[in-house]
């Protein structure tokens, strides 16, 4: 098993971590989905999630912010363990963009991006607005404001729901595998987005199969497999040096 507590040189060794799982397990029934997963992400780092399909990534970051819950160990994020009375305090801490965009259909981008900032955080209308128009222009896609997301492509449709996780200001940005329900032409348009927000020194968990923005990225690289972690190591020793077949062989049918 790896040793994943330490952080990679771009991140500062002595940064307390963001997110401190330990020993976490997770059941569907009586299936244990997640065993035993420990996993620390210090301030500004940036760790990639990937592994095959079933392994319990998506599970994985959907428990780090309470959407599902756990039913062993802890996770404790900006110092605080998630627990039933916990959620609701964290998750306002903590962004989270969703594969399927999860932007509601009957709202314009605007009113998408406002939502949590005037009803959660309680921000005046007026500041909630300020706020997403300068979010919107970040990823930009702020002309597309009065819009409804019907009325736009799924890569834009992405960017607004990453706009949308920035709104209220998160200390850590949580990506289910943004781009597995875009068309590929679209795919670059929010790689590039994640990239710059990356550049930012945000810390951000991205579940994803894209092995070039994870090689480019990354601080650290984790490999899940059969609901545990497998391996983790940053880009160039997890690319060039994968110590387990089953991360070979992972490694290896993405090329094809």
């Amino acid at each position: 098993m790896a040793n994943i507590g330490s952080a990679s040189a771009s991140v500062p060794s002595q940064a307390q971590p963001v997110i401190r799982l330990e020993n976490v397990e997770k059941y569907y029934g009586t299936f244990k989905v997640l065993e035993g997963v420990s996993l620390n992400v210090r301030s500004g780092e940036k760790v990639v999630v990937c592994g095959p399909s079933g392994s319990g990534k998506s599970t994985l970051i959907r428990c780090v912010n309470g959407l599902e819950d756990h039913h062993g160990g802890r996770i404790v994020v900006n110092g605080s363990e998630l627990t039933e009375a916990s959620k609701d305090q964290i998750r306002r801490t903590v962004g989270m963009v969703f594969q399927q965009f999860n932007l509601f259909p009957h709202l314009t981008v605007l009113e998408n991006c406002t939502l949590s900032p005037i009803w959660t955080l309680k921000i005046p209308r007026k500041q909630a607005e300020e706020r997403a128009y300068r979010y919107l222009e970040r990823v930009r896609i702020a002309e597309q404001a009065h819009k409804y997301p019907s009325q736009l492509s799924g890569g834009q449709q992405q960017r607004v729901a990453i706009a949308r996780a920035l709104c209220i200001e998160p200390q850590v940005l949580l990506f289910d595998e943004p781009t597995s329900a875009l068309d590929p032409e679209m795919v670059n348009e929010v790689l590039q987005t994640m990239q710059a927000l990356a550049a930012e020194g945000r810390t951000m968990v991205c579940v994803t199969h894209e092995m070039g923005f994870a090689r480019s990225v990354a601080d650290k690289i984790v490999f899940m497999d059969r609901g545990a972690i497998g391996e983790a190591a940053p880009p160039d020793e997890f690319f060039e040096n994968p110590r387990s077949e089953r991360l070979k062989n992972f490694l290896g049918q993405l090329k094809h």
